[in-house]
């Protein structure tokens, strides 16, 4: 099981400042970081609230030890990709409901990234995310080009600080049920309560946003989670 705190940036100093906070807690070994466009969900986060000309570049910290995830809440994904791998990213999550033709964009990113010179999923990876209301047939075709798939756990995403949505714990049974070698992360509203059913369901990896950042002591809460075990030893 993995715990991968999240931050929704509102400014780069807000990114950094969180960032800051979770490569100071030595177990921590992946990160991701929201990225929503105002469009496809809202309120815009950073870089894309940012006038032109302030989308400065940033520093991801310690890449030698964290894996850091782009969740990619915008219609322009695959330009983000580009942006956010220069920067030392190597884990990318689409939202199939902002894709067009989502088999020809993972078969164009492998392409990009190396799928003719020996593409390894270890180095740079994708995932799909899905919607509470969104049919998990959609992404069936493309389970073998993706490292997981991400149920988000509330109804309006882009938003941190929500209620988990209980539709999403039948959504996680009957995929885990289908598909039961594919790691399974839950993304927004998990809380402690959450986490333990939603890890005797199968989830893999547990995605944890506001549970961190307003705790008194983030390490603390982040080490809580960790002692969370799966029952299925995922």
């Amino acid at each position: 099981m993995l715990v991968v705190p999240a931050v929704l940036p509102s400014s780069r100093k807000d990114l950094e400042e969180k960032l800051a906070i979770f490569a100071s807690i030595p177990l921590v070994s992946r990160v991701q970081i929201d990225i929503v466009d105002g469009r496809f969900a809202s309120p815009a986060s950073w870089p894309y609230s940012a006038p032109p000309g302030f989308q400065s570049r940033i520093e991801l910290p310690a890449l030698d030890r964290i894996a850091y995830e782009i969740d990619l809440m915008c219609f322009d994904a695959a330009e983000a990709v580009e942006a956010w791998a220069a920067l030392g990213a190597t884990h990318f999550t689409f939202h199939v409901e902002s894709v067009t033709d989502l088999p020809r964009l993972l078969t164009s990113l492998r392409k990009r990234y190396g799928v003719g010179n020996g593409f390894a999923p270890s180095l740079i990876s994708f995932g799909l995310a899905l919607n509470v209301a969104t049919d998990s047939a959609l992404i069936e075709s493309c389970l073998g080009d993706i490292e997981y798939v991400q149920f988000m756990g509330i109804a309006r995403i882009g938003r941190q600080g929500q209620l988990f949505d209980e539709r999403v714990f039948e959504k996680v049974r009957i995929f885990h049920s289908r598909h039961p070698e594919c790691p399974m992360q839950v993304d927004g509203g998990v809380s402690f309560e959450t986490a333990r059913k939603l890890l005797a369901l199968g989830v893999s990896n547990l995605v944890v946003g506001s549970a961190l950042l307003r705790a008194s002591d983030p390490a603390a809460a982040f080490a809580e989670f960790e002692a969370l075990q799966s029952p299925f030893g995922v």
